[in-house]
């Protein structure tokens, strides 16, 4: 894998790490999860072939820092960290954006609210469950992940969480899976430090984020919605397929399930590579 060249930016409330590869037009990979940067790192060699792409922390992850450890997430903030690497990088063209998962939320955000920075956005599985017709049911859902964290702790959290993401006609028992990074043990050892921030502070905001329908809609040629192959009636998967229904977009499907960015990187990158250039909408 290509060496990045690393740097610093300061944003409100904290400073984000990022890493740049490549030459050519902006892209702005936003991880899912705790993965950070190098979620991306089974992919970034063959995207940097075509542009500069850009992977970073999410604040309050990893190496990027808040001043505050205890400040509450939102998605409109970490929309706007995303915005100010564009201004960053990339201050006088649109650029396109890929995000996953939590990160796929936050690219739905800078999309619907600063059109004019983004060329287009690629998000894969952003578990909108708000969009859903049962979301009572989701929201507490929510709440009981949210509640067992604070009484119970982290690994009954995770387990409740497991739960309310498995599909729908599975009844086995979850597994309290997390969103595993390649084998490096250094990097497997920051994504669990990661977790009680992420389960704590991330899920409880991120997925009570409700997108705004009509701002996306009349952007939705610059918007693809993806979802796994393997992930099918996952909540995050279900929550993607109906937005994509609403919007009036198809819903493209790519290698793995929820996590394929990690378990087939090399399918995934194609198929991530072909949808930055294959206009929205096909």
């Amino acid at each position: 894998m290509t060496a990045p060249a690393t740097d610093s930016l300061r944003v409100s409330g904290a400073t984000l790490h990022h890493e740049v590869r490549g030459s050519g037009p902006l892209l702005l990979l936003i991880p899912g999860g705790t993965g950070g940067a190098a979620a991306f790192d089974g992919v970034v060699d063959r995207l940097a072939a075509a542009h500069t792409v850009v992977t970073y922390d999410p604040r309050g992850m990893s190496r990027s820092t808040l001043d505050d450890p205890e400040a509450e997430q939102h998605v409109a903030e970490h929309a706007d960290d995303a915005l100010r690497l564009l201004d960053l990088l990339s201050p006088d063209a649109p650029a396109k954006v890929f995000g996953t998962s939590s990160g796929a939320i936050v690219a739905l955000h800078l999309l619907a609210t600063r059109p004019e920075r983004v060329e287009r956005v690629v998000a894969h599985e952003p578990p909108v469950v708000e969009v859903l017709p049962d979301v009572a049911t989701h929201r507490a859902f929510l709440t009981r992940v949210r509640d067992t964290f604070h009484t119970h702790g982290l690994m009954p959290a995770m387990t409740v969480f497991a739960a309310g993401l498995k599909k729908e006609s599975d009844s086995s028992e979850p597994e309290a899976r997390l969103e595993l990074p390649p084998q490096a043990a250094a990097r497997a050892e920051r994504t669990m430090g990661d977790l009680p921030y992420f389960v704590g502070r991330i899920v409880p905001s991120f997925m009570a984020y409700a997108p705004d329908m009509d701002r996306l809609r009349s952007l939705a040629d610059r918007l693809v919605l993806a979802g796994g192959r393997d992930s099918e009636s996952e909540l995050p998967w279900r929550a993607t397929a109906c937005l994509a229904e609403r919007l009036g977009v198809p819903l493209q499907r790519f290698p793995g399930g929820h996590v394929g960015l990690t378990t087939h990187p090399v399918a995934y990158g194609e198929f991530l590579e072909a949808s930055l250039r294959t206009p929205a909408g096909v």
